[in-house]
């Protein structure tokens, strides 16, 4: 069987691949075109794409009778394969969850500490040579601990972040999920997204990508926080209406906002690069050699079972 993977990986993933498949790794970084994606449902059995590679009705209704039979994404959003789609066409999906939940969840407290601290603002007036000295009213912050924190979505990624929010900083934790989570701290479920981003003095965006909860985070949802509260996304960036967000921020609206994913990445809106209030990432939450070299064990486990008629590990 031959096996396409869609980008780069870490040397240990990539030996891996070439010792027990017939394996092409892509060279390139930028997602697969629709001409690649079809060339490699004709050409390959199974294929590794992951973020970006839209493989939707569109691709598969170009390719009737599809060589590939499964599609073994690296990383576990799957908002930009069609699911349906490519099971109607024959082929399986599966995903790499857990692996990633706890590098998410550390970089969703790493944009809190940096939003709530003005961190960025600090860092780039010292490298603006614009730092004259210590004083007690300088980039004054939000401290963290003790505060009340509304994690919009409690799966895996959103219960760690919670987490380390209740154990880390004693914070008062809500959640907005379609039901209770039992928990090993307290956390209260809250009834209305609303309501709850006008209680909490930072508001985190764990839920999955996909038309259900594109533009969740819009005007309304903005306008019920406090001036004083923070944004944080590390989920997708569709989930925020970036146009509402860069307006919320330079009207005030809200204190500032972390985000380490945009609505239309790579592309990042001048508008909001040019914002002090914002703290802007380059889509690190899985971004550690282990972590990434556990996701494309994942991934490769999945072809594993694929190629020995096994179960699947991990199907969407």
């Amino acid at each position: 069987m031959r096996v396409l993977i869609a980008r780069p990986m870490t040397a240990e993933v990539e030996a891996r691949a070439r010792a027990e498949f017939d394996v092409e790794i892509r060279t390139s970084t930028a997602v697969m075109s629709a001409d690649e994606m079809q060339r490699a449902l004709v050409e390959f059995d199974v294929i590794i794409p992951t973020l970006g590679d839209a493989f939707d009705a569109g691709v598969f209704s170009q390719v009737p009778d599809p060589r590939c039979k499964l599609l073994a994404n690296f990383g576990v959003g799957i908002n930009h394969i069609d699911v349906a789609a490519a099971m109607a066409a024959g082929i399986e999906v599966t995903n790499t969850p857990g692996a990633v939940t706890d590098a998410t969840a550390d970089i969703a407290m790493t944009l809190m500490l940096m939003s709530a601290r003005r961190a960025g603002e600090g860092e780039r007036m010292v490298r603006a040579g614009q730092w004259q000295g210590w004083h007690p009213t300088q980039l004054l912050g939000l401290h963290l601990s003790g505060k009340r924190v509304g994690i919009v979505g409690m799966g895996r990624i959103g219960q760690a972040i919670a987490r380390r929010c209740h154990f880390g900083f004693a914070m008062q934790v809500s959640y907005i999920a379609r039901s209770a989570k039992a928990l090993d701290f307290e956390a209260r479920q809250a009834g209305d997204l609303l309501q709850m981003a006008a209680e909490v003095d930072v508001l985190v965006v764990a839920v999955p990508g996909g038309a259900e909860t594109r533009h969740l985070i819009d005007t309304g949802v903005l306008a019920a926080m406090r001036p004083s509260a923070h944004l944080i996304n590390i989920a997708r960036g569709e989930v925020v209406d970036e146009a509402a967000l860069i307006t919320a921020l330079q009207q005030g609206q809200i204190a500032g906002a972390g985000l380490d994913v945009y609505e239309f990445e790579p592309q990042v809106p001048q508008a909001l690069i040019k914002l002090e209030n914002v703290t802007l990432l380059p889509h690190l939450g899985t971004a550690t050699e282990e972590v990434r070299s556990n996701m494309g064990h994942m991934a490769l486990d999945n072809v594993a079972a694929f190629v020995a008629k096994d179960p699947l590990p991990n199907p969407v």
